[in-house]
C-alpha cells in the first residue's frame, strides 16, 4: 500500500517539474521590459515575466519597493499587501483580487513560481494606490505615485503669479490672432448622454458611448417606473402595467437644485445640476460686498450639486446625501456604485490682479462630513504645466453605497473644453496655442503690409488623463496633439490606447493654413504612436465614431465625405475608404459591426453665376431637411450608403442633431425613434427652387421607424402630444411648448413618449394609444 501511494506522488513531482521547466522557458522568452518606479529603474532579484500580455512580478519583493508590507496565510494560500490604508489580497491560482474588501478581476491569476508568489504588476500597483502606464516610446512600464505628477499652487501669492502669467499669455494670443481669433469659452465642454439602446432587461436604457459608463439624462426607467426631470421637479411614475399608469410621487427641487441630469439604479436616484442662487456654497457676505466698490467678484458663487435620494420607498423618496462643488456643471458619469462629476470655476483675474481684490480658496460641501463648507487649501491645488485660462477645474467622485465615506475632490488650476470617460479613465482637453509668438508676429506684420490674412496662431489640444477608481480620481498623464476635437465622440479609449480626431486651421482660408482633419493614437503614457493628418483640406469634422479597431469620420463643406479608418495597428493607422454624398451627419450611431446610422441634414450645393452664366466664387451649401442614412461599412475600403430618409425641408430640427440623448434605438426590436419638429416648404416655393427659404411648421412629436439592412427605413408612425386646436393655433413657426415630445422609451411591449405635460403609453407594435397621464405645471 505504501509503495502504491508513492506512485501518484512521484507523478505529481514529475508533472510539476515539467510545468516548471516549460514555465521558465516562457519566462526567458517574454521578460525584458524595464520597470520604472517614480522615475528610477527597478532591478528585481526574482525576474518578472510576461504571460498573455501581463507582466508578473514577485509580490513580496515588489511590495517592499512600493512601501507595502505583506502577510502570507498558509491556510488559505493567500497573501495580503497593505500600504497607507489600502489593502490588496490575492489567492494562489485565482484571478479575483480584493481591494479593501471589494473584488476585482485580474488579467492573469496569481501563481507560485519556485519559492515566489508572482502577481500581475498592474493589478497590485493600482490596488495599492499607484498609477501604471505603458510607455511605448521608451518600451518600459512606468509606475508612479500620484504626488509626483503636478506642481502645487502652494500659496495665494503664487496663485497670483500664475494668474498673471496666464493673463499675459492670453493677451498675446488675442493680439496675434487679431480679428480672426477663435476664442473658446472655458465652458465649451459638453456632457452627452443618450436615452436609447437596449439592455439585458426588456426596457430601454441609456445608449452609452462606453458600455458600463452611465450618462445622465432627463428621463430614466428601471423597467417598472419612469423618472422624469420636469420643470424643476423629478416625477416618478408607475408605468407597468400601462393601463394603470399613474404618478407615484413628485420631488420638488426648487429649494434644493436646478436639475440637469438624473441617474437611477435599484437603490438610488441621483440628481445633478446647479445649486439655487440663495443656497450656493459661499456667496459673498454683505459686509465684504460693500467694500468691493462694485468690482465684479473675484470668484463667482456658482456651484454644482449632486443630490442622492433613497428609492426604498418610491412614494416618498428620502434625501440621504448632498455633495456640492463650486463651479459650473461640466459633465458627470456613473460607473457601478461610483458617481463622478466635473465643474469649472471661473476666477476673475482682473479683479485679483488689477483691483487687488482678495479672493478665497475654493470650497465644497458634503453632508456626509459636515454641513459647513470645506476649504480646498492652496497646498492641495495643483496646476497643469503651461496652463491657460483663469479657472479651477474640479473633479469629484464618491461611492453611493458608502454614504459615510467622504467625497474625493481634486482641484487643478487650468481650463478644459471637452470630456470623455471610459471605464477606468476620464480625459479632459483644453486648447493650447502655438508658442512661436515671434514667427506669428512677423507673419502678422508681413500680412498687414501685403493686405493678406494674418498667419493664424496654431491651436493644439492638451489632453489630461485621470484614473477613476471606486469614487477616487487621480491625475495620470498628459499629451498634446494638433487641432481641437468637436465633442466627446471625437475621443475614445480602446485596449489601453487613446484615440482622438481633431481639426486644425480655418475653413474660410484657401492657403496652407486652411482647415485639415487628423486622427491620432496615443499610448497609456499619452505619447503619440500613430497618426493620419491632412484629411479633407478646407473642411471640418462634423461627427466621429470609433468602433473597436475601426474609426469613422464625417467632414463637410459642400458635400459629406464619410471616411473609414483601420486602427488595428496603433503605430500605423490607415485611411482605407471614403464616400462622398450630399448633406452631412451630426451624429453617427452603430447599427451593428458592419452598419452605421448617420443623423444630420440634407444639403444643396449652389454655384453663383454672373449674367454670362459663368461661375462666380466658391460653391455654397445650404442645409435642407433632416437626413437619416444607413451606411454599409462591411467592406471598409468601400463604404456604401444603402438607404436614406429625408424629413421635412429647411427649418426642420431635432434635438438629436445636437444632443444624442434624444435617440431611441434597438436593433433587436427593429426600432428607431426620435423627437422632431418638422417644417415643410410650400409647393409654390419649391417650384421656384428657393433653397434658402424656411418651411412652415407642420408637426412636433416622435417619428418611429423600423430599420434593417434589407428594407431600410420604414416609417411606422408618428406620435404627437399636440391637439388639433394646438396645431390650428401654431401658425408658421412653433415654439418650446410643454407639449413638445422630448424623449421616447420602451418597457416590454409598450412605447412611451414623454413631454413636460404628458406621458403617453402606446402599443409597441401597432402604436395605438393605451393610456396617458397629464402632468400639471410646476409651481
Amino acid at each position: 500500500m505504501k509503495r502504491l501511494r508513492r506512485i501518484p506522488i512521484l507523478l505529481m513531482i514529475l508533472a510539476v517539474c515539467l510545468i516548471s521547466s516549460s514555465f521558465q522557458a516562457s519566462v526567458v522568452e517574454s521578460s525584458g521590459y524595464p520597470v520604472v518606479l517614480n522615475g528610477e529603474t527597478v532591478y528585481f532579484e526574482t525576474a518578472p515575466f510576461q504571460t498573455g500580455g501581463t507582466m508578473m512580478v514577485p509580490m513580496r519583493e515588489w511590495a517592499n519597493k512600493l512601501g507595502a508590507s505583506v502577510e502570507w496565510d498558509a491556510s488559505t494560500h493567500s497573501a495580503t499587501a497593505v500600504r497607507e490604508g489600502k489593502e490588496w489580497k490575492v489567492s494562489v491560482n485565482q484571478t479575483t483580487a480584493y481591494r479593501n474588501g471589494t473584488s476585482h478581476e485580474m488579467e492573469q491569476p496569481a501563481v507560485i513560481n519556485g519559492d515566489h508568489l508572482m502577481v500581475p504588476l498592474r493589478a497590485m500597483s493600482e490596488g495599492l494606490g499607484y498609477i501604471v502606464k505603458w510607455d511605448s516610446v521608451g518600451e518600459q512600464v512606468l509606475v508612479d505615485d500620484e504626488g509626483l505628477f503636478l506642481p502645487k499652487v502652494g500659496t495665494y501669492d503664487n496663485l497670483k503669479a500664475l494668474l498673471a502669467a496666464t493673463v499675459q499669455k492670453e493677451e498675446t494670443n488675442l493680439k496675434l490672432q487679431g480679428d480672426s481669433a477663435l476664442i473658446k469659452s472655458p465652458m465649451a465642454m459638453e456632457s452627452a448622454a443618450v436615452a436609447t439602446g437596449g439592455s439585458s432587461a426588456d426596457f430601454s436604457g441609456t445608449n452609452l458611448q462606453v458600455e458600463g459608463v452611465d450618462e445622465g439624462d432627463l428621463v430614466k426607467t428601471d423597467g417598472e417606473y419612469i423618472y422624469q426631470v420636469n420643470e424643476n421637479r423629478v416625477i416618478i411614475t408607475s408605468a407597468v402595467p400601462a393601463t394603470d399608469m399613474k404618478i407615484l410621487s413628485t420631488i420638488d427641487l426648487n429649494d434644493v437644485i436646478h436639475p440637469a441630469d438624473i441617474y437611477v439604479d435599484d437603490r438610488f436616484l441621483v440628481v445633478v445640476g446647479s445649486a439655487p442662487v440663495e443656497n450656493r456654497v459661499l456667496p459673498m457676505t454683505k459686509e465684504k460686498a460693500r467694500t468691493q466698490d462694485l468690482v465684479m467678484p473675484a470668484i463667482f458663487p456658482n456651484s454644482t450639486k449632486a443630490v442622492v435620494y433613497s428609492l426604498e420607498n418610491r412614494s416618498n423618496p428620502a434625501l440621504v446625501r448632498e455633495v456640492e462643488l463650486e463651479g459650473n456643471y461640466v459633465a458627470s458619469r456613473k460607473i457601478g456604485d461610483s458617481l463622478y462629476f466635473v465643474t469649472q470655476q471661473y476666477l476673475n483675474a482682473y479683479a485679483i490682479l488689477e483691483k487687488g481684490q482678495e479672493t478665497r480658496a475654493p470650497q465644497y460641501k458634503d453632508s456626509a462630513q459636515s454641513e459647513e463648507p470645506i476649504e480646498i487649501g492652496y497646498d492641495q491645488i495643483t496646476y497643469f504645466p503651461d496652463f491657460s485660462g483663469s479657472n479651477y477645474l474640479h473633479v469629484a467622485g464618491f461611492r453611493l453605497d458608502k454614504g459615510t465615506e467622504p467625497v474625493n475632490v481634486s482641484t487643478y488650476l487650468g481650463a478644459g473644453e471637452q470630456v470623455y470617460v471610459s471605464l477606468n479613465h476620464l480625459y479632459v482637453t483644453r486648447t493650447q496655442y502655438d508658442k512661436d509668438e515671434a514667427a506669428a508676429s512677423e507673419s502678422t506684420e508681413q500680412s498687414m503690409k501685403l493686405r493678406l490674412p494674418s498667419r493664424p496662431l496654431k491651436a493644439n489640444s492638451q489632453i489630461f488623463k485621470f484614473r477613476l477608481d471606486e469614487g477616487e480620481t487621480r491625475y495620470v498623464a498628459s499629451g498634446t496633439v494638433p487641432g481641437t476635437p468637436i465633442n466627446q465622440f471625437a475621443m475614445d479609449e480602446y485596449e489601453g490606447r487613446f484615440r482622438i480626431a481633431t481639426t486644425t486651421g480655418d475653413m474660410w482660408r484657401n492657403d496652407e493654413h486652411t482647415s485639415k482633419n487628423n486622427l491620432y493614437i496615443l499610448d497609456e503614457a499619452m505619447n503619440v504612436t500613430g497618426k493620419i493628418e491632412g484629411i479633407a483640406p478646407g473642411e471640418r469634422i462634423y461627427s466621429v465614431r470609433f468602433m473597436g479597431n475601426r474609426g469613422y469620420m464625417v467632414t463637410f463643406k459642400t458635400v459629406d465625405p464619410l471616411f473609414a479608418f483601420d486602427l488595428s495597428d496603433p503605430a500605423s493607422p490607415e485611411l482605407l475608404g471614403a464616400l462622398k454624398i450630399p448633406g452631412y451627419s451630426d451624429y453617427l450611431h452603430p447599427y451593428d459591426e458592419n452598419h452605421l446610422i448617420g443623423f444630420g441634414k440634407e444639403a444643396v450645393e449652389v454655384v453663383e453665376k454672373d449674367a454670362s452664366g459663368r461661375a462666380v466664387g466658391q460653391p455654397q451649401a445650404y442645409y435642407q431637411g433632416m437626413k437619416v442614412a444607413l451606411f454599409d461599412v462591411s467592406d471598409i475600403t468601400r463604404p456604401i450608403e444603402l438607404f436614406n430618409e429625408t424629413i421635412g425641408d429647411r427649418g426642420t430640427e431635432s434635438e438629436l442633431l445636437h444632443n444624442h440623448r434624444a435617440l431611441l434605438f434597438s436593433k433587436e426590436k427593429n426600432l428607431l425613434a426620435f423627437p422632431v419638429t418638422v417644417a415643410e416648404v410650400s409647393e409654390n416655393k419649391k417650384n421656384r427652387m428657393d433653397v434658402v427659404s424656411h418651411g412652415d411648421f407642420v408637426f412636433q412629436g416622435a417619428y418611429i421607424y423600423s430599420l434593417d439592412p434589407v428594407n431600410g427605413f420604414q416609417l411606422r408612425g408618428k406620435i404627437s402630444h399636440l391637439s388639433e386646436e394646438d396645431m390650428a393655433k401654431a401658425g408658421q413657426y412653433w415654439y418650446d411648448s410643454r407639449k413638445n415630445v422630448q424623449r421616447i422609451l420602451y418597457i416590454g411591449i409598450t412605447l412611451y413618449t414623454l413631454s413636460p405635460s404628458e406621458i403617453r403609453a402606446n402599443d409597441l407594435q401597432t402604436l395605438k394609444p393605451i393610456q396617458s397621464i397629464a402632468i400639471p405645471p410646476g409651481s
